[in-house]
Order: structure tokens, then C-alpha cells, then sequence
């Protein structure tokens, strides 16, 4: 799995027959090297095949490979003992008004490079459907807190943070919150010369502008109506401009927890916790700024045993199981297909 982060590729191993989950093996994250996010950033909001696109399919492919190998490598298990991967791609382009949604990845390439079965291309279908592609994680979610107290709500917080509703009778609500990362990441790298805002010490030492959160609490995205999801470029960060670096980031990062909690007006009902995952849960000012603005109990997947980091990578995983088994991993409720719906290309080695 790579995210609208572009940080790099996630590793990890399940055991699972697309419905229960029975183990959870080894994870391992490698970043994109430099030359590698430059090429894909340079193509983001493609919509069209270039010499450039091209060049970024590959790098991503082989960077997705390379990472496999590693964590094989690294975890001493034999490829050939893996049954199939599933294989997210790297999103430049998400515009599923005009179902058009493009993971760039090729996944007859990896299954050659791997020599192990792979299924890619999951969002399509769905898109082309009139589904908004995305997200697909939930019943991935729903899947994993069976035995948890509900309705609870998962928060990914990736590039674009999304959110999975799970009522007790396993009923799915999911959507796209707004910014999650991107924005604060986008600052950071603008303004501080840093990748991002580690631990989210740039925000802690900033002070949040109260009246620009309030106009952008104004956007019109907050109200609409689920199901619904973003592009990585839907939610910049220029709405800080002419603030400090610290101010800034603070504001932005109060600024995704203030999207967060504007999602629960469209829960059908209150939730007894917020799960949070993704990248946004190793930003304790995030996750505090979260649990203020929503006055709910917040715990981090992590508090569960869950691997949070590894957490999407394995969602794909179980989706690529679904795919084979021809088992929904899209519902009206999460993506806003007109009916449960499989997706996903197979390819052989």
C-alpha cells in the first residue's frame, strides 16, 4: 500500500479467507526515495498517458517490488509461500464525478518480478459503477472490532483522512472526512524545510487562528452528504498563507480534526469511541486535537494491538482475498455503488 502521503510502500502479511481474519504476520514500511516521490508528485492530477506517467508507473512498481523483497528478505519468508498480493498503486488522479479514478502500478509487472499472483486495480469497477471508489477499507474495519462495543468509528488519517461508521449489527457507513495529512505535510515542506510535522511539534508551539478556522469549517464539502471522496489535492494548505510557520501549522492541523468532527453529523448515531490509524496517529497534537474538537473518547489503533501503520497494507491484502473469492468490497454505503460490488484485476507471475 502507498498513500495520498507518498511516503512510501507498506508491507504486510495476513492470514485470512476474505471474511474473518485468523493472523496477523510481519510488517515493514520503506520510504520512497527522492527521486521517486519527485516523479510522482510531477504527475499528480494526470489524467491522460505521458512519457511521465510512465516513468512513475515503473518507479512505483519497483519500488513495490523492491519492498516485498526486503521484507521477505528481512522476515527470512519465502515468496512462494505467499498465496497473492494485493496491490493498491499509487494515486495521482481521483474524480470519481467524472468516474475517473488511476492507481499507477503495473500488476503484471510485480506478479512477474514477485513470481507470486497479484491483484490490483481494486477502486475501478466501483468508479465506473458511479461509486466514488473510495474508501474501500471498511469492511476490512468492520472485520477487525466484531468484538468491540458499537457504533465506533475507524479515523484513517493518511493524506486525506476517511472515516468507517460500524453499527452494531455491522451496518457500514464511509467517507472521505477532508484533509487529513497533506495539507500540514504540504506546509512543512513550504515553510520548514521538513517532510512533515514530526510528533507535531511544529503545531504544539503555534497558536491557532480562530477566525480562519471558522470560514473554513464554511466549506461546502462538511455538508454534503455521504457517500462522498476527495482527491489529495481537494484541501490545500493555502488557507494558512501569511501566517507563521508555527501558527500555520497549527491552524492546519486543527483544521483536519475540525473536518473530523464535522463528519459525525452524518452518523446515524453517536459513537461510544473514535479508533484512530494511519500516519496522523503518531501526531499527538493531531489526536488531541481530534479528541477536543469531537468530545469523544479517542484511542489509537495501536491501543488495540492493532499494527497502525501496517493497518491499510493488510486491508489490501484481504480486499485482493475478497476479489478471488468474489466477495464485495464495495457496499452502497461506503462508496455509494449502486449495489455490493467486487473489483480488482488478477495477474499470473
Amino acid at each position: 500500500m502507498s498513500g495520498t502521503s507518498v511516503d512510501g510502500v507498506d508491507v504486510a502479511l495476513i492470514e485470512t479467507d476474505g471474511e474473518s481474519v485468523s493472523s496477523f504476520g510481519p510488517s515493514l514500511t520503506v520510504a520512497y526515495d527522492d527521486e521517486v516521490r519527485r516523479s510522482i508528485r510531477a504527475v499528480f492530477g494526470a489524467e491522460r498517458a505521458s512519457a511521465g506517467t510512465a516513468a512513475a508507473e515503473q518507479a512505483v512498481t519497483q519500488a513495490h517490488a523492491a519492498a516485498v523483497q526486503r521484507w521477505a528478505r528481512e522476515h527470512g519468508i519465502a515468496l512462494a509461500s505467499i498465496d497473492v498480493v494485493g496491490f493498491h498503486g499509487q494515486t495521482i488522479s481521483h474524480r470519481p464525478e467524472r468516474r475517473f479514478t488511476w492507481q499507477i502500478g503495473d500488476g503484471a509487472a510485480l506478479a512477474r518480478a514477485l513470481g507470486v499472483r497479484v491483484v490490483n486495480d481494486l477502486r475501478s469497477a466501483d468508479v465506473a459503477a458511479g461509486g466514488q471508489g473510495a474508501p474501500l477499507v471498511p469492511v476490512y474495519h468492520a472485520a477487525l472490532v466484531r468484538r468491540l462495543a458499537r457504533p465506533l468509528a475507524v479515523l484513517n488519517v493518511g493524506g486525506v483522512a476517511n472515516v468507517t461508521w460500524i453499527g452494531e449489527d455491522e451496518t457500514l457507513l464511509a467517507f472521505d472526512t477532508g484533509p487529513g495529512n497533506a495539507p500540514i505535510d504540504d506546509w512543512c515542506v513550504r515553510r520548514a524545510g521538513q517532510r512533515f510535522d514530526r510528533n507535531g511539534a511544529l503545531a504544539a508551539a503555534g497558536r491557532v487562528d480562530r477566525a480562519r478556522l471558522e470560514r473554513f469549517s464554511e466549506h461546502r464539502y462538511f455538508a454534503q452528504t455521504p457517500p462522498k471522496s476527495l482527491d489529495r489535492g481537494d484541501f490545500s494548505d493555502s488557507w494558512a498563507e501569511g501566517l507563521g510557520v508555527a501558527d500555520g501549522a497549527a491552524t492546519l492541523t486543527r483544521g483536519t480534526a475540525r473536518a473530523i468532527a464535522l463528519a459525525a453529523q452524518h452518523f446515524p448515531r453517536r459513537v461510544t469511541q473514535w479508533i484512530v490509524c494511519g500516519g496522523g496517529a503518531r501526531n499527538p497534537t493531531l489526536v488531541q486535537a481530534i479528541a477536543a474538537e469531537t468530545g469523544s473518547k479517542v484511542i489509537l489503533a495501536s491501543d488495540l494491538g492493532w499494527d497502525g501503520d501496517a493497518l491499510e497494507a493488510q486491508a489490501f491484502a484481504y480486499l485482493a482475498v475478497r476479489s478471488l473469492r468474489g466477495l464485495p468490497i464495495s457496499f452502497p454505503g461506503t462508496t455509494g455503488a449502486p449495489h455490493p460490488m467486487t473489483g480488482g484485476r488478477l495477474h499470473l507471475p
